[in-house]
């Protein structure tokens, strides 16, 4: 596995990095476990200032970041700085919220008058963390933030094309005073990761990626006996109904399936309006997506940034090819492109029939299929459509409507009017296909502990 950053808009190799060694893989290991054997034994309070001392490291030098995130996965710097702040919201989330989160919860125990029972929270040791290239940032802070707070320790893999922001991360962290070894960056093999999930002294996995992925790394989990949580693909539905605000409804859609250039999990990918509001509501999406520009991403005026890398063009070109051979109809949104990056223009799919395997796709770029449906009903029918289960949205007049009909939706996450809600005090994750276990909030800091149950007897007890 080669590790190297290529800048997406000149697609120029800036840096590449060699693959950890054994011998290195195996100090990294002793040194995480001797760093959890200290860092567990810390106080709150001594793992708060940690954690708040990253938030501010990361404010302090956002821009810093921020262009690294441009130059390496080619996101917009608008974003990127967005994403440094949220990250920086993360590790300060925890800072303030961990210690009340994990004290002991007491039972009310009723079976033997006197007795007394309560469930500790635990760390447990080394947890590996595999990451994806798309929030090279974000994806690292929601994982390492409430595991480094909950006392456990971290060894990053993350994507090979994000390898600079995996380093940078990994540098800010040891500036906080973090215990040596208590967060590593590896650059490891396939065959090295395997290694890593099977090693006794790692007890968790937690891996955010595609679906290929999870389920060789739940696999290799399995079989090792160990926990893991997975938050891998998804096909979010964008739901208008005929009562929506159709002008804020379409602007929402351009923005919920083209930010990030259309690289996010969970994003408008399915769009299906009502009947009574179909076609001025396509008419407004379209229009929308011809305003959008595409450009340098640290250019302030461009708004839909590059694909991660050549690769990822070539693919998504692939998948629709196949999807207008199997029946669907494409228009190509005719923007300017420029003459240099991993540029892909959006696309709007329309007339995926049920017998359509593109209806059961996820399109990882600007690709947006568009749904009719006769009534509340049958959107509800349509977004139930898929092997995946992340998110969606609902766009309705009637805010406690759009609540009832978010009950009948398959997902982790429902958000009524907004595509998406990516807060550092909201959780997330999916079912399906598109993983299990939670991150974030308390859901995610409790994923890797051990909830050890404490009972006292009374000492006057009878057998």
């Amino acid at each position: 596995m080669a590790y190297a950053s290529t800048n997406p808009y000149t697609e120029q190799q800036v840096m590449t990095f060699p693959n950890t060694t054994d011998v290195e893989l195996e100090a990294a290991l002793n040194g995480a476990d001797a760093a959890f054997r200290e860092w567990k034994n810390t106080t709150f309070a001594q793992r708060a200032r940690i954690l708040q001392t990253a938030a501010d490291i990361l404010r302090a030098n956002i821009d810093e970041y921020a262009r690294l995130l441009t130059l390496e996965m080619g996101k917009l710097f608008s974003e990127a700085k967005a994403e440094t702040e949220l990250s920086a919201q993360i590790f300060e989330y925890y800072a303030v919220n961990a210690e009340r989160q994990l004290q002991p919860e007491v039972l009310p125990v009723t079976s033997n008058k006197g007795n007394r029972a309560r469930i500790e929270f635990a760390p447990q040791g080394i947890i590996l963390a595999v990451e994806p290239w798309n929030f090279p940032y974000y994806q690292i802070a929601r994982i390492v933030a409430p595991q480094l707070a909950a006392g456990n320790v971290v060894l990053l893999k993350h994507a090979s094309n994000v390898p600079q922001c995996a380093a940078k991360m990994a540098t800010m962290l040891s500036q906080t005073g973090l215990v040596q070894g208590a967060f590593q960056n590896l650059y490891p093999t396939h065959e090295q990761l395997a290694k890593i999930i099977a090693d006794p002294r790692v007890r968790g996995v937690a891996l955010t990626g595609s679906e290929g992925a999870g389920a060789i790394v739940a696999a290799q989990a399995g079989a090792a006996l160990k926990k893991c949580t997975l938050e891998l693909g998804g096909a979010d539905a964008f739901i208008v109904l005929n009562d929506a605000d159709i002008e804020k409804a379409a602007k929402w859609a351009v923005f919920g399936r083209h930010w990030n250039a259309g690289q996010v999990c969970v994003s408008a990918k399915r769009i299906i309006v009502e009947d009574g509001v179909y076609d001025r509501f396509l008419k407004l999406y379209r229009e929308g997506i011809q305003q959008l520009r595409m450009g340098d991403p640290m250019d302030a005026a461009t708004t839909l940034a590059p694909l991660s890398s050549r690769s990822a063009v070539t693919g998504l070109q692939q998948q629709l090819d196949e999807a207008v051979k199997l029946g669907a109809h494409a228009e190509e949104i005719a923007l300017d492109m420029p003459a240099q990056g991993c540029f892909f223009r959006p696309v709007i799919l329309t007339n995926i029939q049920q017998d359509n395997p593109a209806r059961h796709w996820e399109f990882f770029g600007p690709v947006s299929s568009v749904y009719r449906a006769k009534d509340a009903a049958h959107a509800i029918e349509i977004a139930n459509d898929t092997p995946y289960g992340l998110g969606g949205s609902i766009f309705t007049a009637d805010e406690e409507r759009g609540a009832q009909l978010a009950q009948q939706i398959d997902t982790g996450m429902v958000f009524i009017n907004h595509p998406t809600m990516v807060k550092a005090d909201l959780p997330f994750g999916g079912v399906k296909r598109s993983g299990f276990g939670r991150e974030l909030l308390d859901l995610g800091l409790k994923e890797f502990v051990n909830a050890k149950l404490v009972s006292i007897a009374d000492i006057d007890a009878e057998f």
